[in-house]
């Protein structure tokens, strides 16, 4: 394996729906013919190819369209694949590694082994919100509890591939935290960036795993900068969303890829996930979309909504303006891990939900601290402030009829509440402080 190339070797990331040439799509050079690369170092994995101009563009640490500068993701020659052998897999990720860009060895790799998190029939928030059926699909119980250990064991598959020094990446917190946790348990030097006022316990949750915690002054999109500035100066380091970023995000398809599974493998009618950078929104659709393909699942209509906190919304303003393009905000939010001013993925998660019959809805940060109430107080579920946009979000869209409540429904909590105690710590507290008498309790009125 050879070093990690550095991201200049890949041009530079330019505007959303940059245009595309007029000449037709090249296609790459077969992963066969690339030295570098062990036999099946990616799996079925073909190439990268341009989501705006179809250009493809040979395995390896690259991000960004030579040709239009547009994002690249991972094309694939899937094998025939069936039900009966993904059951027969692993009870995590790796069940589905015909359907990842990973080698077939990827379960003796040292990884911290996530997903296939459960999925809860939530009948007393649907019964509360006037829901016919509703899941609530929990990765909160994932190594580091949320949904990123799932991208960062992609994205370490691919830097181990790539013969990374360094594993890194700029982060609002849960991803730092994966990123963190996944290094130790591989052996590779491990360096995270994050805004400096994040939430403490994120802080923590990172700072456990790694010495090399970078706080940055500014918001997670100067944090991203930065990233984006070493990863082309400094050889050999894999930034998971930056110069790995098209094998990181297939994590994500995993979410989708249980979904159906869990469900019978059968889609669900409707699905509301929290939108950052707009990844994990994207590829779940695209999961859906390969099932489809794949003969594994019926193929039928979904909608599918995107949730943002209305003080980092800068996707939901665009889809209720009817705008073609997404316009960066400056967030002010509670919730952290989606406050991301400038997102990546944000035309391609208007696309999606427009084409399938969703919506983009934002919630204040009041609607997003009752959202965590209302999860945890009718289904047992602590959630952070994303799962709280979310469920605040899945509310919004039933009171203002873009939800239909007649219709299977599925909403995705990404993350555990203990990682955001400050957002509902002034909410919550005793219902009564008493002295140690029957007397004193009965006068609460609590029995």
């Amino acid at each position: 394996m050879s070093a990690l190339v550095s991201e200049t070797d890949a041009g530079t990331s330019g505007p959303q729906g940059a245009p595309a040439p007029s000449r037709a799509p090249s296609r790459a050079p077969s992963r066969a013919d690339d030295p570098r690369f062990r036999e099946g170092a990616f799996g079925h994995a073909r190439a990268l190819v341009c989501r705006e101009c179809g250009h493809e563009v040979a395995l390896g640490p690259h991000y960004a369209c030579p040709e239009c500068f547009g994002p690249l993701e991972v094309a694939y020659d899937f094998p025939a694949v069936t039900r009966e052998q993904i059951a027969a897999g692993p009870r995590n990720i790796w069940r589905y590694q015909p359907l990842l860009p990973v080698p077939t060895d990827i379960t003796e790799s040292p990884n911290t082994e996530p997903g296939f998190t459960r999925l809860l029939r939530a009948d007393n928030l649907a019964r509360e919100l006037g829901l016919e059926r509703l899941w609530v699909k929990d990765d909160s119980t994932n190594p580091t509890n949320s949904f990123k250990d799932r991208v960062v064991a992609c994205a370490l598959s691919a830097a181990r591939e790539l013969g990374a020094k360094v594993f890194a990446c700029p982060s609002t917190g849960n991803l730092a935290n994966a990123v963190a946790a996944a290094g130790a348990r591989a052996g590779i030097k491990t360096v995270v960036f994050i805004p400096a006022d994040l939430e403490r316990p994120k802080q923590v949750n990172s700072a456990v795993y790694t010495e090399n915690l970078v706080a940055v002054n500014g918001t997670y999109d100067d944090v991203n900068r930065l990233a984006s500035e070493i990863a082309g100066e400094e050889e050999g380091w894999a930034f998971v969303n930056v110069n790995v970023r098209p094998f990181y995000a297939e994590g994500s398809k995993t979410l989708g890829f249980e979904i159906a599974e869990q469900l019978g493998w059968r889609l669900p009618d409707q699905i509301v996930i929290p939108v950052a950078s707009g990844s994990q929104l994207t590829k779940v659709d695209k999961a859906f979309r390969e099932l489809i393909a794949l003969g594994l699942v019926e193929d039928k209509p979904y909608r599918v909504y995107g949730a943002q906190a209305t003080g980092c919304s800068p996707v939901s303003i665009a889809y209720k303006t009817q705008a073609p393009a997404i316009r960066p905000v400056k967030p002010d939010t509670i919730a952290k891990s989606l406050a991301i001013g400038n997102p990546a993925d944000g035309i391609y998660v208007l696309d999606i939900c427009r084409r399938s019959g969703g919506a983009v809805e934002d919630v204040t940060d009041h609607q997003i601290r009752a959202g965590i109430l209302l999860l945890a107080r009718t289904e047992g579920i602590f959630t952070e402030t994303a799962g709280g946009t979310t469920v605040a979000c899945l509310k919004k869209l039933v009171e203002t009829g873009q939800l239909d409540p007649a219709l299977e429904t599925v909403v995705i909590n990404t993350g555990m509440g203990l990682k955001t105690l400050d957002a509902v710590g002034d909410s919550v507290g005793a219902a009564a402080t008493i002295d140690p008498s029957y007397a004193a309790f009965t006068a609460t009125g609590i029995a």
